[in-house]
């Protein structure tokens, strides 16, 4: 029997259009299915990458993805939602039903602690009194840009327990070249939904800091080992990408 060896997927992207273009073909081609056995959509199929790394160069050419006329796609984002996401990444509203947000880790990060007040178990929450944002900003306009801490983390230990864990867990940042770049870490990510509004809400934040730290607007680099397909979203890939998966004559995409 022959050893496997996962297969890392690498793709170089012109602006994120491309890179979500470019993710669809490469995934058809080289996605694996399996079906979910913990996380969202539970006992359903998704196809996905072993490992991904994507460049990004000019991630504010074209923000949102081109869905081409003639084509009955509906687009999975548009510039209204992604501003409106840009407000959820750098505020700590959330709702009651929300464990987190994004933008809670990010500017407004709280612990939770479960203490026994008189025979009965309540839980508070304790901030952190740090907006990793600002203080990123602060760093490299007071320290320079000779450093490899500028790093914000989304992601607690304590996440393990969560039903609904964060996605994104890392966005680390370098000043280089006389720009701004992120580097980003999802855990797993949803390509057709969650992929363009992620990218686009912080390509918006990236150019934000950007300005604010009164440098350019850099490249974005993003790593997962959980970029995927939702089966619902097979077919409207299939339709974008003019492609069909090499496992549909075997029945494993139909």
């Amino acid at each position: 029997m022959n050893e496997e060896f996962l297969k890392p997927v690498s793709i170089d992207a012109f602006d994120l259009n491309d890179a979500w273009f470019q993710c669809l073909c490469e995934i058809l081609e080289k996605g694996h299915v399996y079906t979910i056995t913990r996380g969202s959509y539970e006992g359903q199929k998704r196809l996905e990458f072993d490992f991904l790394t994507l460049r990004v160069r000019k991630p504010s050419h074209q923000i949102i993805p081109v869905i081409p006329e003639g084509m009955s796609i509906p687009a999975p984002t548009d510039m209204e939602y992604i501003n409106g996401y840009l407000s959820y990444l750098l505020t700590g509203t959330k709702t009651e039903t929300e464990d987190y947000t994004y933008g809670e880790r990010l500017v407004e990060p709280k612990v939770k602690i479960r203490e026994n007040v008189g025979g009965k178990e309540m839980v508070r929450q304790m901030p952190l009194e740090v907006n990793q944002v600002e203080e990123v900003i602060k760093l490299y306009k007071e320290k320079g840009f000779g450093t490899n801490q500028a790093i914000m983390e989304i992601g607690m230990p304590s996440d393990i327990k969560l039903a609904d864990p964060p996605c994104l867990r890392l966005i680390d940042t370098r000043v280089r070249y006389g720009k701004l770049h992120f580097i980003l870490y999802f855990r797993s990510w949803d390509l057709w939904g969650g992929f363009p509004s992620n990218l686009g809400g912080l390509q918006l934040v990236k150019q934000y800091m950007a300005e604010e730290i009164g440098v350019g607007d850099g490249e974005i680099i993003a790593v997962s080992k959980g970029l995927h397909l939702y089966d619902y979203a097979w077919d409207l890939a299939k339709l974008r990408t003019n492609k069909t998966h090499p496992l549909a004559l075997k029945g494993g995409v139909s």
